[in-house]
């Protein structure tokens, strides 16, 4: 080889791939700019100021949120968290690492181009990071919302090459890093399909294609008006009775006299009326949430009409563990979660003043009224030894934290009690907010949480209240809380495969 020869002097006719890239780029460019897009002229130069500082995805988030249901709700947070994160990737990162030109704008007609023209680097676009972010996110959560806001996702990305503030480039880089984000998020906080509750042991269940043989009990005061009414639609066969509080454990007996499946909507002290009426007669539950915290229809899958039809009609089943008391003789079941100490306390305020101010800030007011008033912490025996305690809780199965969201159940027959305790101290309030902070911590100062079958406790002082879904009573002597594995069959829709 010739020693005269510079093998770093490309070919003739060849050009770096960078080059030819960034050549395709601003051809791909210049052809958006030519095109005439007589439809875009109104929309897109507005959709793309509206989506400045993502003001048009916390507009559409707070849309989400006020349909009223928890997966829109879940959805609109994720997507907002999605959308921060790429705006602090693209801010901190993306921007600084390639300081691309804007593009020269003397081939965009200037009725397309923005008033104020941004001033920071092109590569990537930030607005379609937040766009693909926001619409990615969402999708995660809730495929159908995902779908309804990908459209304006992708508008919002193509209105940066149509109003000339962006190559194509940089808006393809920025939707990827934006629908990365999104990915990012779920790898932090699964989604509620990620950590639904398996679909075991299932249960053979009538199949009812369009209702037949369904009695469901809807409690009135519950609110639940339009899930009802949804629910004829999608089952017009079944017989659906819908009555005050007072009546709803008269009628639940009644259906369950003439019903294949009994049905329920309310909230979670008519869902725990409806179990036990359930387990007496034999029969399998359906349950329609229609309360303010709906935990157990939740765990289940159960989030509207839609998904209780769905399971009612394909003959989908699980069978679930019930919770078990025996308190002083009064006995009981519950299938969410037991309670004994500040909280029962403070169910009974809050069930005193929700029907004049509604049921959250009756909880904050009842809140406020427990930890602030002047009381002993409750006197109890366990394992032959006596213990102050401001709280003793009991779930019906383990409960775990999403990240920083509120704990819910994975697994509906694990035939376990999560047991946590806040000891008794000078402050409760301070031991109370230690012990919600300290989440799955099982052991401190404070704080303990064991996982067992079973339950005993000694010595409880006559008046002692005890709170089970929501219901309150008062107990005293010898509590026994267990459980009764797999003793309730519950619809509920089998997960996507």
């Amino acid at each position: 080889m010739s020693p005269d020869v510079d093998l770093t002097v490309p070919l003739p006719g060849s050009r770096p791939l960078r080059e030819r890239l960034l050549a395709l780029d601003s051809r791909l460019f210049g052809f958006a700019a030519a095109r005439n897009w007589p439809a875009g002229r109104p929309v897109l130069p507005r959709l793309s100021r509206a989506a400045d500082h993502g003001v048009l995805w916390f507009a559409t988030a707070a849309a989400m949120a006020a349909s009223r249901t928890p997966r829109a709700r879940r959805a609109a947070v994720r997507g907002v968290a999605s959308l921060a994160l790429a705006s602090v990737t693209i801010n901190t990162l993306g921007k600084r690492s390639v300081r691309r030109p804007r593009p020269a704008l003397d081939p965009v007609p200037a009725v397309r181009q923005l008033k104020r023209q941004p001033i920071t680097t092109s590569f990537p676009s930030g607005h379609a990071a937040s766009a693909a972010a926001f619409a990615a996110g969402v999708a995660l959560e809730s495929p159908g919302w995902g779908l309804a806001v990908a459209p304006l996702a992708f508008s919002v990305a193509m209105s940066r090459v149509y109003t000339g503030v962006h190559f194509p480039s940089d808006v393809l880089a920025g939707a990827l890093l934006g629908a990365g984000a999104a990915f990012a998020v779920r790898g932090l906080v699964p989604t509620r399909a990620q950590l639904g509750p398996p679909a075991r042991p299932r249960a053979e269940v009538p199949t009812l294609p369009d209702g037949e043989g369904l009695v469901l009990v809807a409690n009135t005061a519950a609110g639940s008006t339009e899930r009802v009414r949804a629910l004829r639609g999608l089952l017009p066969a079944a017989e659906i009775v819908e009555c005050e509080p007072e009546e709803v454990a008269a009628q639940l007996e009644q259906a369950a006299a003439r019903a294949r499946v009994l049905g329920v909507c309310g909230g979670d002290g008519t869902v725990n009326s409806a179990a036990e009426v359930a387990l007496r007669h034999g029969l399998p539950l359906a349950v329609l949430p229609g309360g303010t915290l709906n935990h157990f229809a939740y765990d289940l899958g159960v989030e509207g009409s839609r998904d209780l039809a769905g399971a009612l009609t394909r003959g989908e089943a699980v069978r679930v563990d019930v919770g078990r008391f025996d308190a002083g003789g009064r006995r009981g079941v519950f299938l969410n979660t037991l309670s004994l100490g500040v909280y029962p306390e403070l169910v009974r305020v809050r069930e005193q003043w929700s029907p004049r101010i509604g049921g959250w800030p009756a909880g904050v007011l009842a809140a406020a009224r427990v930890l602030n008033a002047d009381r002993h912490p409750l006197r109890a025996e366990a394992g032959g030894r006596p213990h102050p305690l401001w709280l003793l809780f009991a779930g019906n199965g383990i409960y775990h934290r999403m990240g920083l969201a509120p704990g819910r159940r994975t697994d509906l027959a694990d035939g376990l009690l999560d047991v946590r305790v806040v000891h008794g101290g000078r402050r409760p309030a301070l031991r109370l907010l230690a012990a919600a902070v300290a989440g799955p911590i099982t052991r401190s100062p404070v704080h303990a949480a064991v996982r067992v079958p079973a339950l005993r406790l000694g010595g409880v002082a006559p008046g002692t209240l005890l709170a089970y879904d929501g219901e309150v009573a008062e107990v005293s002597g010898r509590v026994t809380v267990d459980k009764l594995p797999q003793g309730l069959t519950v619809y509920r829709p089998a997960p996507a495969a």
